[in-house]
């Protein structure tokens, strides 16, 4: 139920006016988002890095209707990735390719993808692809599969969710791709994902064990103490050290997790958010994992 409410506000135009105009659900929000400027995003990358974390800079946004708005987050993108290589920051960029134009002029989204390829392999700056809902994961697997061949540092989002990913995997295995698995935060139709939370536990064990035998350098997106504890067996069982896969985490979540990891020797990356379109980030996050609503409560009570 709370899951449903949570979808509806995070697609809901009004809802989102009232909340973010709000200046104590702005701040309340900061728990989970970095800020709406670069700026706090690299404040927050360095404060992680003073900790032996990595950054992930996620600029928030996503599916842009013209190809101006596409080249406004290819200049952000760019601008992140210039401030990393700067300030010599451990961070690597995310980005969504429904901002690059996707869905708008597909040749226009590949031309822009490999425009922020080139800048940050030329700074020394790794690049991570998001996995947005169901509709675009044929079209994002395409533009990944030819971006990896001249690029092969960068990193794919999949979403253990989707019932079509094994399948996925296995036609990606010989690129040995570089791959972070998550659970899926999209509210998806049940013939296109696994629905209950065992069903997408039990996907996501399986695609971790394969992710060891065919993958390069996982990463494993979760706050899960389960799948965490799985992934650790795993890489034993594989044979690899803590060195040779890393745990990410979402901003503001488990941080005294985050520092136990690093502590015993593994590598950890935490995803920063930050730009003005954080309500439906915000959103999402709290459907996916219903305990982040009563940390953003507490946060609008002062607590």
């Amino acid at each position: 139920m709370v899951n449903r409410v949570l979808v509806w506000a995070a697609a809901s135009p009004r809802l989102q006016r009232q909340v973010t105009e709000n200046p104590i659900a702005r701040r309340a929000a900061h728990r989970f988002v970095a800020g709406e400027r670069l700026e706090e995003a690299l404040e927050a990358a360095a404060a992680l890095n003073s900790r032996r974390i990595g950054g992930i800079l996620d600029l928030l946004g996503e599916g842009v209707t013209d190809l101006s708005g596409a080249t406004h987050a290819v200049e952000e993108y760019e601008d992140a990735i210039q401030a990393i290589a700067d300030r010599g920051l451990d961070s690597t960029v995310s980005i969504k390719l429904s901002q690059l134009g996707q869905t708008v002029d597909r040749d226009a989204c590949v031309a822009n993808l490999n425009e922020i390829l080139d800048r940050a392999k030329a700074l020394g700056v790794r690049v991570e692809v998001d996995m947005e809902d169901s509709s675009l994961v044929p079209d994002t697997l395409s533009l990944f599969r030819d971006a990896a061949a001249t690029h092969p540092q960068t990193r794919l989002a999949i979403q253990a969710a989707l019932r079509r990913t094994p399948l996925d995997l296995e036609a990606l295995a010989p690129l040995k791709p570089r791959i972070r698995l998550v659970k899926g935060a999209y509210a998806e139709p049940v013939e296109a994902a696994q629905q209950g939370k065992k069903e997408v536990r039990a996907q996501f064990m399986y695609l971790t064990d394969w992710l060891f035998q065919h993958g390069s350098d996982p990463a494993f997106g979760t706050h899960d103490d389960e799948l965490i504890a799985y992934a650790r067996q795993a890489a034993a069982r594989a044979g690899r050290g803590p060195e040779e896969f890393e745990f990410q985490f979402l901003y503001g979540i488990r941080r005294d997790l985050q520092q136990q990891l690093v502590d015993q020797g593994h590598r950890v990356r935490v995803y920063i958010p930050f730009g003005s379109a954080w309500y439906p980030y915000l959103t999402r996050r709290m459907a996916e994992r219903p305990a982040n609503l009563l940390f953003f409560l507490r946060a609008l009570a002062g607590r």
